[in-house]
C-alpha cells in the first residue's frame, strides 16, 4: 500500500488569509534587484550596435514587466500543479475543495501573465528597435516590429497560452482536464526561453536546452512553494499529503536548477571572470541564493514535513516556506537582471557561420569514424535515453526484489531503444543532422522507425503498473492511478485511433517535408527539438497499438494490426521515391548558407536521403513482423494452456458434452 494512504486526520477549519500579501512583497522585491542590478551593472546599456536609446521607461519598464511576468507564470504553473498531482480529486473525478480553488488562483495568475506578456511585447519591440516604449504603440508600428523581431513573437505566443489557460481554469472541473492544463502551462514558459540570448550565438544548442531546464523546474519549484503555502495558509485538507509529495519533487528540482545552471553558465563565461566582472559576481550571487534555498529546502523536509506527518501542526514548515519564497523572488530578481547584463567582453568570441546557425562547428566530411565518435552530448535527448534506462531498470529492480519476474527480451528490447536514440541524438549523427539533408534524414529514421518499435516492445507501461504502489481503498490516487487514468483517457483513445496513428505517423512526412515547413524550422534550435519529439511521439502511437506489449486504449485484432502496418508502408516507401527524384532542394537557402564544403551538391545529399527513407522501412517491417508472429503464437499457446487448465476444473465436462453431441449427431444420421 501506497504510504499516501496512511494519511492523519488534518484541521478542516478555514482562516481567511491569503498569500497575496507574501506575493505582491515578493514581486516588488524582485523588481527592485532586477532594476537595481540592471542599473548598477551597466545593463540598461546593453543596446544592439547603430541603435538609438530608447529611453528610461523602455530601459527598466522591460526588466520590471519582465518581473512581472515570470511571477504570475510560476504561480499558475505551482497552482496547477497543487490541483492536479498535490492534492486528490473526489472520487467521481471531479476536483475537491482544495483542487477547485488553486485552479481558480491559476485562473487569475494566468490573466496578469497574460497582460504582462502583451506589455512585454511592446516593451520587446521598443527595445530591439531602439525606440521609446510610447511611439511603438502604434497598432502597425508594433505588427511590423513583431513581424521584424523574434522576442516580441515569443511572447506574444506566451500571451496566447496564458490567455488560454486563464479561460481553461474558468471551464475545467475535472481532474484529467486540470492535469492537461497543467502542462500547457509548463509549455508557456518554452516561448520566451528559446528566443532569448541563449538563443543565439556560438553554442546556443547546450545554452538553450540548459535554460529549458532551469526554467521548467524553477517554476515548479517556485510555483509548487506557494501554491503549498497558500494551502497550508488556510487550512486547507491533505496538506500533509501535499507537503510529502511535493517535497520529494522539490528535491528533483533543485538538482536539476543546479546542474542546468552551472551548465549555462559555462557556456556564456570563463571561470576566470566570475569574481571579476559584473556578469560573474551576478551568476556567483544566483548560485549563492540556489545554495541557501537548498539549505531551507532541507531544513523542509526535516523540521516541517516531519512535524506534519508527527501531527504537530504546519507552523514550522509554513514560516520556513515563507522565508524560501521571499529567497525565491530575490534569486528571480537576480536572473532577470542577469538576462539584462552582457555577459564579458573577452568570454564572447566571433563564432563561425556555422556555430552562429547550428550552435557549433563542424570538423569534417561525416565519415563512418566521425558518425560513430564524434559526440555531442544532446542535453533533452540524451538525458531522456538516460534517465528512462535507469528509471526502467528501477522498476524491474522492485519487481524482483518482491521475488517477481520480468522478461529478459523486454529488458533488452527497451535498453537497446534508449541506446539507439541516445545515439540518434548524441553521437555523430546527432551532431551532423542539423548541417545535411541526408544524415537528419537518418536520425529521422532511427527516431520514428527503430527508437518507438525497441520501446513498445518493452512494455514500460505494464513494468509500471506492476512496480508502483496501488493507492489502496479510500487513499488519495498516486502515480500508479494516474498513469491508468492517462492510458484511458480520451486523448489517447483519439492518438492510437487506427486512422488517427496512421495519419500521423506516415502523413507528418509528406505535411514537413513537401509544404515548406522544414525549410522555415531549419533556422531554429526550439524547432529541431520539436520535430524530434513528433518523430518519436507519432512512431510510439503508431507502433504501440500494432506490437505493443502494454494493453492498448483500443484494441485492434491481429489482422487490423498486419492491415496498419502494410497500409504504411507503400506511403512511406512513395515518400523515399518522391525525395530520389525531386529536382528542388529542400531547405535549400539554410544548407548553402553552411557553406560546408564537403557537401558539393545539395540535390545529390537530398537524394541520398531519399534512398535512405526508402530503405530505412523494411528493418522496421521485418521487425514487426517477428514480433507479431511471436505475439501470436504466444497467445494462442496462452489460449491453449487456459483450455487445459479449464478442463481440469471441471473434470472434463465441457470435452464430454461435445463428444456427446457428436455422438447424437451421428446416431440421427444413422436412423436416417
Amino acid at each position: 500500500m501506497s504510504t499516501d494512504a496512511v494519511t492523519k486526520p488534518e484541521p478542516t477549519a478555514r482562516r481567511r488569509t491569503s498569500v497575496l500579501p507574501l506575493l505582491s512583497v515578493g514581486v516588488v522585491i524582485a523588481a527592485v534587484v532586477a532594476v537595481g542590478l540592471v542599473a548598477l551593472t551597466g545593463g540598461a546599456g546593453y543596446l544592439i550596435a547603430g541603435l538609438p536609446d530608447p529611453g528610461l521607461v523602455t530601459r527598466y519598464g522591460i526588466t520590471a514587466v519582465r518581473v512581472l511576468a515570470e511571477a504570475a507564470s510560476v504561480v499558475c504553473v505551482g497552482a496547477l500543479l497543487l490541483a492536479a498531482f498535490l492534492v486528490p480529486p473526489q472520487k467521481s473525478g471531479t476536483l475537491g475543495p482544495e483542487g477547485y480553488a488553486a485552479v481558480r488562483a491559476a485562473g487569475i495568475a494566468a490573466w496578469v501573465w497574460f497582460a504582462s506578456s502583451l506589455l512585454s511585447v511592446a516593451f520587446t519591440a521598443a527595445d530591439g528597435a531602439g525606440k521609446p516604449f510610447l511611439e511603438v504603440l502604434s497598432p502597425q508600428t508594433l505588427l511590423d516590429l513583431v513581424d521584424a523581431i523574434e522576442q516580441p513573437k515569443a511572447w506574444l505566443w506566451t500571451a496566447l497560452i496564458a490567455v488560454l489557460l486563464a479561460l481553461g481554469c474558468r471551464l475545467v472541473l475535472t481532474w484529467g482536464w486540470t492535469a492537461v492544463l497543467f502542462f500547457v502551462a509548463v509549455a508557456g514558459l518554452v516561448p520566451v526561453a528559446v528566443t532569448g540570448h541563449s538563443a543565439s550565438g556560438g553554442s546556443h544548442d547546450m545554452a538553450t536546452n540548459s535554460l529549458l531546464f532551469h526554467l521548467i523546474a524553477a517554476a515548479v519549484w517556485v510555483g509548487g512553494l506557494v501554491a503549498l503555502l497558500a494551502l497550508g495558509w488556510r487550512r486547507g485538507a491533505h496538506l500533509s499529503l501535499a507537503a510529502r509529495r511535493f517535497s520529494k519533487l522539490a528535491l528533483v528540482c533543485w538538482v536539476v536548477m543546479a546542474i542546468s545552471g552551472v551548465i549555462n553558465a559555462l557556456v556564456r563565461i570563463n571561470l576566470g571572470d566570475l569574481f571579476t566582472t559584473d556578469y560573474g559576481l551576478l551568476v556567483v550571487a544566483k548560485v549563492v541564493a540556489l545554495l541557501l534555498l537548498g539549505v531551507f529546502g532541507h531544513q523542509q523536509r526535516q523540521r516541517g514535513v516531519r512535524d506534519l506527518v508527527d501531527g504537530k501542526g504546519g507552523g514550522q514548515l509554513l514560516r520556513l516556506a515563507a522565508v524560501e519564497v521571499l529567497i525565491m523572488f530575490v534569486t528571480l530578481g537576480i536572473a532577470s537582471g542577469l538576462a539584462r547584463t552582457p555577459p564579458p567582453a573577452d568570454a564572447v568570441t566571433q563564432p563561425s557561420t556555422t556555430e552562429l546557425l547550428i550552435g557549433y562547428n563542424l570538423d569534417g566530411a561525416p565519415t563512418f569514424w566521425r558518425l560513430l565518435t564524434d559526440w555531442r552530448f544532446d542535453l533533452v535527448y540524451g538525458t531522456a535515453a538516460i534517465v528512462l534506462a535507469g528509471l526502467y531498470l528501477a522498476g524491474v529492480r522492485r519487481l524482483r526484489k518482491r521475488g517477481d519476474t520480468w522478461p529478459t527480451g523486454r529488458i533488452v528490447a527497451w535498453l537497446a531503444g534508449c541506446l539507439v536514440l541516445l545515439i540518434a541524438s548524441s553521437s555523430g549523427i546527432g551532431r551532423y543532422s542539423p548541417a545535411m539533408f541526408s544524415v537528419h534524414m537518418g536520425t529521422h529514421m532511427l527516431l520514428s522507425m527503430v527508437v518507438p518499435v525497441l520501446l513498445v516492445l518493452g512494455g514500460p507501461v505494464t513494468l509500471a503498473l506492476r512496480a508502483l504502489p496501488t493507492a489502496g481503498a479510500g487513499a488519495p490516487p498516486g502515480p500508479r492511478e494516474w498513469l491508468l487514468a492517462a492510458v484511458h483517457s480520451p486523448v489517447s483513445r483519439f492518438l492510437t485511433h487506427p486512422v488517427v496513428a496512421l495519419l500521423l505517423f506516415v502523413g507528418s512526412f509528406y505535411a514537413l517535408y513537401f509544404s515548406g515547413l522544414f525549410d522555415s524550422a531549419l533556422n531554429y534550435h526550439w524547432a529541431h527539438l520539436a520535430m524530434n519529439a513528433h518523430f518519436l511521439l507519432a512512431g510510439y502511437v503508431f507502433y504501440w497499438p500494432v506490437i505493443g506489449v502494454d494493453p492498448a486504449p483500443r484494441k485492434i485484432p491481429p489482422v487490423g494490426r498486419l492491415g496498419m502496418m502494410f497500409a504504411a508502408m507503400p506511403f512511406h516507401a512513395f515518400f523515399g521515391v518522391i525525395l530520389m527524384n525531386m529536382q528542388a532542394v529542400i531547405g535549400q537557402e539554410f544548407y548553402t548558407s553552411l557553406r560546408l564544403p564537403w557537401v558539393g551538391d545539395l540535390l545529390t545529399d537530398q537524394r541520398l536521403g531519399g534512398g535512405i527513407a526508402w530503405a530505412a522501412g523494411e528493418v522496421p517491417v521485418l521487425l514487426v513482423l517477428i514480433a507479431l508472429l511471436v505475439q501470436w503464437a504466444r497467445a494462442d499457446e496462452r489460449e491453449a494452456k487456459r483450455k487445459d487448465r479449464r478442463e481440469e476444473n471441471t473434470g472434463g465436462e465441457e470435452l464430454a458434452a461435445y463428444n456427446a453431441m457428436l455422438k447424437n449427431l451421428a446416431d440421427g444420421k444413422r436412423a436416417e
